[in-house]
């Protein structure tokens, strides 16, 4: 559990720092939009705020794998995963929407779903 909380840490930091500095690249690289409205762009941030809190939790558990609130906090990463490659697919499919890096995503995300769910069986047999 540790590696991957590790690295989901860094990663989702950095995907959260990038929506909160500049939202639209971001977007345009997933959907091929750029954000023009206020409220759109408050919107992407605050997702940005999000993700930085959910790095800097999971960067603060790594180490404590052996904890309910590490492995709560893994299967919680599952169920983000697990939507988020949803949501991206859903939305090519049902709006057309579609960067480059779209579906590299929606691979990436439901990746890291199944090494959380992964993680957390192995963990699961290491205890026994």
């Amino acid at each position: 559990m540790k590696t991957v909380l590790t690295i989901t840490a860094i990663l989702e930091s950095g995907t959260g720092l990038v929506l909160i500095a500049v939202p639209s690249l971001l977007t345009q690289i997933l959907f091929d939009v750029i954000l023009e409205t206020p409220a759109a762009l408050a919107v992407v941030r605050i997702a940005g705020a999000a993700l930085v809190s959910l790095g800097l939790a999971c960067w603060l558990a790594r180490n404590q794998i052996q904890s309910i609130a590490a492995k709560g906090l893994v299967i919680a990463m599952f169920l983000y995963n697990t939507v988020i490659a949803f949501v991206l697919a859903y939305s090519a499919i049902s709006s057309g929407l579609s960067g480059f890096g779209l579906w590299p995503a929606v691979l990436i995300h439901l990746s890291f779903g199944i090494w959380c769910v992964m993680s957390l069986l192995n963990k699961s047999v290491q205890k026994k």
